[in-house]
């Protein structure tokens, strides 16, 4: 019970996510693959509301630091300049740029910088979430398929 509650709470860890947490708990753990996948992808979504609604007015509070404000203002900045250059066609490429983005297993991309994305492009939950999860449960194919389904197909190759 204990290494499934760590994946669950690993995967919604910055940066580490479902990419860490799928992986600690097929080989730390040695847990069943579909609890596994199931609750790194649950984990890794579960912030991503509260980091849409209220990541925004937290980015914006800090903003205002005079001292420490500065990275705050440029991210927000650069969210408000690509906004004013986008088009109708543009929001639906960001949808599929948002998906893919948050699919590629890749660090500094996943769920946490894609929500950092829609909050710095003035999304809204709505707008936000779908390419969001749809991007998580693609990384979580991609892992699964890496630490999982790969290994397993070339051991059968070479035993």
């Amino acid at each position: 019970m204990l290494g499934y509650i760590m994946v669950f709470l690993v995967s919604m860890v910055p940066v580490i996510e479902l990419r860490g947490a799928i992986p600690l708990g097929l080989y730390a753990y040695d847990l069943q693959i579909v609890p596994v996948t199931l609750l790194s992808i649950v984990g890794n979504l579960l912030p991503v509301p509260f980091l849409v609604l209220f990541g925004g007015k937290v980015l914006h509070w800090l903003a205002g630091f005079e001292r420490f404000g500065k990275p705050f203002r440029k991210i927000l900045e650069l969210g408000e300049k690509k906004v004013e250059k986008m088009n109708k066609n543009a929001q639906r490429a960001l949808f599929w740029g948002l998906f893919a983005f948050v699919a590629i297993p890749l660090p500094g991309t996943g769920a946490w910088t894609g929500s950092l994305i829609a909050i710095t492009l003035g999304l809204k939950l709505k707008k936000s979430f779908p390419p969001i999860a749809l991007g998580v449960l693609g990384a979580g194919a991609i892992i699964v398929t890496l630490f999982y389904l790969a290994p397993e197909a070339f051991m059968a190759l070479i035993g």
